[in-house]
């Protein structure tokens, strides 16, 4: 087997969740050239190669989810006005800006960009608002709570835009059913993952190998939690790492490793979905499966969309 840790040192640091916390130890981390790898954050910031070469998101960034549905939205909906409400924070704005960037000259049809802030009680207001402009695609992108606010109010106003609310977002066994299931139809979202949730997975094989695996050596945990599949992808994306260093597990190795994936798939990745990066391309999963509710679960909607900032 090989140690990762070792005494008195670390040779890499995997994994680390959030944000804030990761941007407030990556440039300690670079300065000492350990591997800052697979960060579990969508924040653009995490794909810096060039200012931080030991720092690797690994969550598909939030620019990435804001083209691909500008992608859709363009190949869809040629005459659409927009109406968006955004988190006023590093993820909102991360997603509005691969939002603007993916619509390109199609910008004008932003009808009207509100912002709120976590603290307020409700993003009602912006939601009429949105309504009161002639929306008739809304872009929520928003944490659960507010998604869900988003939800109920458009429905309450009798509104029906196109609704896109974020990966973030889009649980169904908490922000939709928060909502209400019934008001949720047609609710258009992004993945890339199989979702252990959803029933309709419950006989993919892959599925069955995860919880089997979660019986044997994690029997504690629960089975509908997504970030415990999440960490099972990250996991053999790691260990794939580790293969193609073979015997030279070094700081230096593992980095350089990290930057040499091509084409390592998951069996909990959605078909078609692929990790790849480079020594220029920090953004390991870059592609996104838009997918709409029924009422009841997702269905896959159109093709896997390539909405990589690294190719832009």
């Amino acid at each position: 087997p090989v140690q990762i840790c070792g005494a008195g040192s670390i040779d890499v640091l995997f994994s680390p969740l959030g944000a804030p916390t990761n941007a407030a130890i990556m440039k300690y981390m670079n300065q000492k050239k350990v591997p800052h790898l697979f960060i579990a954050s969508g924040a653009t910031k995490f794909g810096d190669h060039k200012n931080f070469p030991y720092t690797m998101g690994f969550m598909p960034c939030y620019q990435i989810e804001g083209r691909t549905f500008a992608q859709h939205v363009l190949a869809t909906q040629p005459d659409a006005k927009i109406g968006i409400i955004y988190q006023n924070d590093d993820f909102g704005r991360d997603v509005l800006k691969g939002f603007k960037d993916g619509l390109g000259a199609k910008t004008s049809s932003i009808v009207a960009e509100l912002s709120y802030e976590t603290s307020d009680p409700t993003i009602d207001s912006q939601v009429v608002r949105c309504k009161s402009a002639g929306a008739n695609v809304f872009m929520s992108m928003t944490t659960p709570k507010f998604a869900a606010q988003g939800i109920k109010k458009v429905a309450e106003l009798n509104w029906q835009p196109t609704h896109y609310i974020g990966n973030n977002a889009s649980s169904a066994g908490s922000t939709l059913k928060a909502a209400g299931f019934d008001i949720s139809k047609g609710i258009i979202s992004s993945a890339y993952m199989k979702d252990p949730v959803d029933a309709a997975w419950d006989s993919d094989p892959a599925v069955v190998k995860w919880r089997a695996f979660l019986d044997k050596y994690d029997p504690a945990a629960a089975k509908n939690d997504i970030y415990a599949a999440i960490a099972y992808v990250v996991s053999q994306v790691m260990v794939q790492v580790l293969r193609q260093c073979g015997d030279d597990v070094s700081s230096d190795s593992i980095i350089r490793q990290a930057a040499n994936l091509r084409d390592v798939e998951s069996d909990l990745l959605l078909s078609g979905i692929k990790v790849n990066t480079s020594p220029t391309d920090y953004y390991p999963l870059e592609q996104l499966q838009l997918v709409r509710f029924n009422g009841e679960r997702y269905e896959i909607l159109g093709p896997v969309i390539d909405g990589g900032i690294s190719k832009a």
